[in-house]
């Protein structure tokens, strides 16, 4: 078994846990709902839902994802999380609409509230697991490279900021005996529901459309920057894609145009080991060497080179902004 096969095993087997304890929390929350009529438990019941036909699409999606490359999916299925966060963020931005809508409604007509002590004991509980499982869910997808698994922890602890705000306006409405409270609260949590959700689908849209990972790009460049050999003349065309827990990194490297093609290809594997160093999952990643233009001469680090036709100037420190550049660097560039 692969590392990656072994971290989406891991994946699948976390986020089951999240789909049964979503059902679990579901069932809470409507008995609360149940016995007490408050639209702002009902809010969190709604939410809840979704958190079942999150955890459960989710659980589907990793499924996929752990299915080995094919000839028809070279890079393997991981970008079906995107697909599946996407989803989810999408059910949450809904659940917040209509919690907003019921909650307008019973805003214009309140009803009557009972048992709020039991029903305060019972979100209680539902929240402290909560925050519990999307903590280790959280913790758990970011070190295996998992979006789905983190997206999923994300709406568990949004779920629990929800709950623990719903619970301080029921506290505070059993103190006043101001029936508006409960769908007022109800109103602003679902409202923040809306926020998170858009934020998911954000994120997972960004995936999708392969936006560039500015903050990884610079720890990986300044990893090298850190690490870089005299003949790494010139790096650019810097690519990091996201397939689920694999990335797949694509970079030109310029060496001098003098040396042999296996001792070019040996630097090409010294900067793939460094950068595949830097990461706790699997790594693809693709080096095209190409041979130094004498316009590199003022940024060139060799001192042995006999091919010189102007002195070395000043060191190029790569950063994430000029490496994604298509095109060479050169002595232009250190002005």
């Amino acid at each position: 078994m692969t590392n990656t096969q072994s971290l989406s095993k891991q994946n699948l087997g976390y986020q089951k846990l999240v789909a049964a304890v979503a059902v679990l929390l579901f069932a809470v929350k409507t008995a609360a709902w149940y016995i007490t009529g408050s639209v702002a438990i009902f809010t969190d019941a709604m939410e809840s839902i979704v958190n079942v036909v999150g955890g459960f699409v989710g659980l589907y999606s990793l499924y996929l994802s752990s299915l080995p490359k094919d000839r028809n999916h070279p890079y393997g299925h991981g970008k079906v999380e995107f697909v599946s966060a996407g989803f989810e963020g999408a059910l949450i931005t809904i659940a917040g609409v209509a919690i907003i809508y019921k909650s307008a409604l019973a805003l214009a007509n309140p009803t009557p509230l009972s048992s709020l002590d039991s029903g305060i004991y019972l979100v209680l509980f539902s929240a402290l697991v909560n925050y519990m499982v999307g903590f280790f869910a959280i913790k758990r997808g970011k070190k295996n490279g998992s979006i789905a698994l983190v997206a999923s922890g994300k709406h568990l602890q949004s779920d629990t900021y929800t709950t623990l705000g719903i619970v301080v306006g029921l506290i505070l409405l059993s103190i006043t005996g101001l029936k508006w409270l409960d769908p007022v609260t109800a109103i602003i949590f679902a409202l923040l529901i809306v926020y998170q959700g858009i934020k998911i689908i954000r994120h997972a849209m960004a995936g999708i459309m392969d936006e560039a990972d500015v903050k990884l790009i610079a720890e990986v460049v300044a990893l090298i920057n850190q690490n870089r050999s005299s003949k790494w003349i010139d790096l650019h065309n810097f690519r990091i894609v996201k397939y689920g827990a694999v990335c797949h990194i694509d970079c030109h490297l310029t060496v001098p145009w003098y040396i042999t093609v296996k001792e070019a290809h040996l630097e090409a594997s010294k900067l793939e080991c460094l950068v595949m160093q830097r990461f706790d999952h699997e790594v693809e990643m693709s080096v095209h060497v190409e041979d130094c233009h004498l316009s590199a001469c003022a940024i060139c680090e060799v001192a042995e080179c006999t091919h010189r036709i102007s002195p070395f100037e000043k060191k190029l420190e790569w950063t994430a902004s000029n490496v994604a550049s298509s095109k060479r660097h050169k002595d232009s560039d250190i002005c």
